[in-house]
């Protein structure tokens, strides 16, 4: 069990992040890429990503365990500098000061390691090893950049767009949240494995852990690669953040719109479509377009299955966000009425 003690000045300071973190996707996704589970959401994703590596992963399985403990130092801090920004992280992890790579080293399950060490011997990949990077030389730290690089090109780079979606379809959410009931609100609205019992934040956890916050309120990040149960630093000193997984809809993820869009034909969808705007429910949907509501849920419904709207149920209320295909529609990168 995790339990993050927020107080009366902690909960004026929580605050949700502005997008995804390029660096959190890229670590949490090579967990993804060694669990087997959740293949309808993951499973495509795969079989598209394991054919584009280079070697990538026998290094990254070094410091990036199946279980367990992996380095801080892999997803730095960045105040002031924008998380979606891959190279900017590249550059703060090349920072980071040599004693901290050697504590942070040392918590590293010899499992993974030893895992990682077989498999590069077979391969004839030379590791990065733990002990060559505590010492903070150029050299190793160069190579592990070198190898998050690559991966990242390969796994999230092309997959961006629907990573993207699929956090600000959350962040809509959680806005709504917030302005509806202010701070209790948007932690009572995290998702099932977290639970606002105030002022304690639970969550479902493979340790029992107690944060305490002590003041600098919480940053809420959530992510699309992150599974089951969220994500905290180890290092209680490092800002505050909670890593939670956003709610994947029930079709296969990166999936293509296919047949789905010659149904999109017509001006009263088109309409549908531009009025979901930033993010609407069912009930303003009706409204705004001028239809029932019976209608408006058969709309947005086609609008899902095309890969338009992207869609998560918030209370009792659906609200309907538009995907990346859906935002380059309504920009003109293809005509909204045909009819």
């Amino acid at each position: 069990m995790l339990r993050i003690h927020v107080s009366g000045w902690d909960l004026s300071k929580v605050r949700m992040a502005s997008g995804p973190d390029a660096l959190w996707e890229t670590i949490l996704s090579f967990h993804r890429l060694r669990d087997r589970r959740a293949s309808t959401v993951f499973g495509k994703w795969r079989a598209e990503t394991r054919p584009r590596l280079n070697g990538e992963a026998r290094l990254l399985s070094t410091l990036v365990p199946s279980r367990g403990y992996f380095p801080d130092f892999l997803t730095p801090s960045r105040d002031g500098v924008d998380p979606l920004d891959f190279t900017a992280g590249m550059e703060a992890l090349r920072e980071t000061p040599p004693e901290r790579l050697q504590a942070e080293l040392a918590m590293v399950g010899t499992q993974g390691a030893a895992g990682g060490r077989a498999a590069s011997a077979r391969r004839a990949v030379r590791p990065v090893r733990p002990e060559q990077l505590g010492d903070g030389s150029a050299e190793p730290l160069g190579r592990l950049i070198g190898a998050l690089r690559g991966y990242h090109r390969a796994a999230v780079e092309p997959y961006w767009p629907h990573i993207q979606s699929a956090v600000e379809a959350d962040r809509a959410v959680r806005g709504r949240a917030l302005l509806d009931g202010g701070a209790d609100e948007l932690l009572a609205s995290l998702p099932p494995v977290i639970r606002w019992r105030a002022p304690v934040l639970e969550a479902d956890y493979p340790v029992d852990r107690e944060l305490h916050l002590d003041g600098r309120g919480l940053l809420l990040q959530p992510s699309y690669f992150c599974r089951g149960t969220p994500v905290v630093l180890r290092d209680p000193l490092l800002p505050p953040v909670l890593v939670y997984p956003v709610t994947h809809p029930g079709a296969p993820v990166f999936a293509e719109p296919g047949p789905w869009l010659g149904r999109l034909l017509g001006n009263t969808r088109s309409t549908v479509l531009r009025v979901i705007g930033d993010g609407c429910t069912t009930s303003e949907l009706a409204r705004r377009a001028g239809v029932s509501l019976a209608s408006a849920s058969q709309h947005a419904c086609v609008l899902r299955e095309a890969g338009l709207v992207h869609t998560l149920r918030h209370g009792s209320s659906v609200l309907h966000t538009l995907t990346p295909l859906g935002g380059s529609l309504l920009r003109g990168g293809a005509p909204l009425a045909l009819s």
